[in-house]
């Protein structure tokens, strides 16, 4: 699997691109804006984009979502929690989605938004905005909550084994490191 962070928009929210080398089939996973450098990328490199997925419905990880789904026929998935579009189909706790020649596990990871979930692949966690490197999400807007998040936080620090974590924002980090030094997932692993 190769894994193509590329931030988008203002905010540099991160998109990413999982491609399975062998089919150049992938999956887009938070087209949060600039939906013509995310088809250029899929053009240039002569992917098929299978799926598109949501980890929250906050408009930076959105933005691009419709345009994106228009050109390429994608399926779109996001939480019920957190919106719908077009045609998408709801994800959630405990499902199972292959596509790309790949299996996704979804978790539910609730408090930076009600519908957030973290995306499982291989060895990779791709969180959205519940975790960052060395901090987490914020809960001050609508549909946040920082007790929902704490548990999240601990159900993410909960997983067995090591995985290497990639936020919606800022650089990829990994589980080692955010439960040794990360205060709120240390915070979440005393609840």
């Amino acid at each position: 699997m190769l894994i193509k962070a590329i931030p988008v928009g203002q905010l540099e929210t991160n998109c990413y691109i999982l491609t399975n080398e062998k089919t150049l089939e992938c999956v887009v996973i938070d087209p949060g804006d600039e939906s013509n450098r995310i088809l250029d990328y899929l053009e240039t490199n002569h992917l098929k984009c299978k799926a598109i997925f949501i980890t929250h419905g906050h408009f930076d990880h959105i933005g691009a979502v419709e345009a994106v789904a228009k050109e390429t026929k994608a399926q779109v998935f996001i939480n019920h929690r957190d919106g719908s579009f077009p045609g998408s189909l709801s994800y959630d706790e405990g499902d199972t989605v292959e596509m790309a020649g790949m299996t996704f596990h979804i978790l539910s990871t609730p408090g930076h938004t009600r519908g957030g979930v973290t995306i499982l692949v291989e060895d990779c966690l791709f969180v959205g905005d519940t975790l960052f490197r060395g901090s987490c999400g914020r809960t001050d807007l609508e549909g946040g909550d920082m007790d929902a998040l704490l548990q999240s936080l601990k159900k993410t620090c909960s997983l067995p084994g090591e995985y290497e974590i990639y936020p919606g924002h800022m650089d990829s980090t990994n589980l080692t490191r955010e439960k040794s030094f990360n205060f709120y997932c240390r915070k979440a692993m005393q609840l």
